[in-house]
Order: C-alpha cells, then sequence, then structure tokens
C-alpha cells in the first residue's frame, strides 16, 4: 500500500553500491527508516531527496523491514546549512537530537513541524547560534513531555525565586529554601533564570532579537545538555562533541 506524507532527512547510510539506507522523521509516520534504491546512480530522481536535512513530499510503500521509497518531491533543500560550518555543525545537533529521542513509527507532529520550523530559521542564521540552540532546545524537550517547571520550586511550590537552582531529575527550579534537600542542582543566577523563561516562550524566529549576554547562553546551554541527556536517557551528543573540538581549536 502506497502512502505519501512530509519528511525530513536525519541520517543516510549507503547500501551497497548505489541504494541508500534513510532515517526520516515524516509527519505521518514519525521517524521511519526508509530504503532509496539507486540514489547514487548519477541520473538518480532520488539524489537531491536523500540526502541530510532535505525536506521532502515522499510517496512511500512499506516492506517487511524497511519502507521504500517510490517518489520524492522537494519541499526546500536546506541548503545554505551546508554553506556554513557553524549551520552545519547546529543544524547536525538538531537532526541527531531528533534520531535519538524519538522511536520508531510515533508521530508527533508539534516535533516535525519544529524541525521543520527550526532548520528554515538555521538557514538564514548568521549569529547567535547557541542561543538560537538553547530555545530550540526547551521547546523540543517540552514538546517531548518534560517542559522545564519555572513558576515554583518544583519541591515546596514557593514562588519566591530570587535565588534559584535547577533540578535535573525533578525538572524544574529549585527554591533556595530547599536547596539542601537536593545537592545535585545545577547553580543559577537570576540571569540565567529569566533568560530560560524568556527563550522558552519566544517564537524561533525571533530569538535573535533578545539581548542575552553569551556568558548566560553558554551556562544555560550546558544545564540544558545534560537535562536533555538524562530525560532521553542517552550519554552524550556525538555532535555536540565535534562542535566542542572545533571551538577549543579555534575553529568555529
Amino acid at each position: 500500500m502506497l502512502t505519501k506524507t512530509e519528511g525530513i532527512v536525519l541520517k543516510e547510510f549507503r547500501f551497497r553500491e548505489t541504494s541508500k539506507i534513510l532515517t526520516i522523521y515524516t509527519l505521518k509516520h514519525g521517524k521511519i527508516q526508509a530504503m532509496a534504491r539507486g540514489a547514487y546512480r548519477p541520473k538518480s530522481q532520488l539524489i537531491a531527496n536523500t540526502q541530510a536535512f532535505s525536506y521532502n513530499e515522499y510517496q512511500l510503500y512499506k516492506g517487511r523491514n524497511f519502507y521504500y521509497i517510490n517518489q520524492g518531491d522537494i519541499i526546500d533543500s536546506f541548503y545554505s546549512i551546508r554553506e556554513n560550518i557553524n549551520r552545519l555543525m547546529y543544524g547536525s545537533y538538531l537532526l541527531e537530537l531528533t534520531d535519538l529521542s524519538i522511536m520508531e513509527e510515533e508521530p508527533n507532529e508539534k516535533i516535525f513541524f519544529l524541525l521543520r520550523k527550526g532548520l528554515f530559521v538555521l538557514s538564514k542564521l548568521d549569529e547567535d547560534f547557541l542561543k538560537f540552540i538553547l530555545a530550540y532546545e526547551l521547546k523540543y524537550i517540552s514538546f517531548l513531555g518534560y517542559k522545564p517547571y519555572l513558576n515554583k520550586c518544583v519541591n515546596c511550590g514557593s514562588m519566591n525565586l530570587d535565588v534559584v537552582k535547577f533540578n535535573i531529575e525533578k525538572g524544574g527550579i529549585v527554591c533556595k529554601n530547599c536547596f539542601y534537600k537536593d545537592s545535585h542542582c545545577e547553580e543559577m543566577d537570576l540571569n540565567m533564570y529569566k533568560a530560560m523563561k524568556l527563550l522558552l516562550y519566544t517564537p524561533l524566529d525571533e530569538v535573535i532579537y533578545l539581548k542575552i549576554p553569551e556568558s548566560t547562553t553558554f551556562k544555560l546551554h550546558a544545564i540544558m545538555e545534560k537535562y536533555i541527556l538524562n530525560k532521553i536517557d542517552r550519554k552524550e551528543f556525538n555532535s555536540l562533541n565535534m562542535l566542542k573540538s572545533m571551538i577549543n581549536n579555534g575553529g568555529v
């Protein structure tokens, strides 16, 4: 049975001489594995539709182990992401985050549309990449069902939040009266707390207009990386490790 759906390519692997196995995040079926037969042939009509980042409308049929791509019509290649090393590295993180945190064939429209918008905004971005990524992470983890609890102390419900920390396990802000109960909280200052709330609720295409110190976004991102890894039960992101290595070596 044929099915038609929009999809974004998360990963591509060569299969034998001329074919590819793709991981695609689709609107209708969630994350799937798909075979693109003959995609490496020079005159293949699937060349553009099977590259990482590309956003397409696919006609698929399901086999025993894979979906098979019968036809692909490109909607946006997001080619400009590949033209800039910052866009490429952070874009690779968006794809890896989706791949590692989503189960096979579990559709989530909010995640799909967030990824699509994230790639669109990133494809035009020239600065403030970490601020954009932090806003994306906050929205992403919220759509997964782990929205950070920011309005009250996650322990006692106090709204006296002039001094706070962030509890990774409980996923929320802890007030100063509860610090002693949570020895594994992440240090935060008031600027970080305000920035977290602001980035969570600001649309991705408006994040560039926010005035947030680079040091604040850097420290917040370190917390969010730990928080996301904890909630999706992973140890690390290869794309972020590569990015950190390039930054340390002066490459980005």
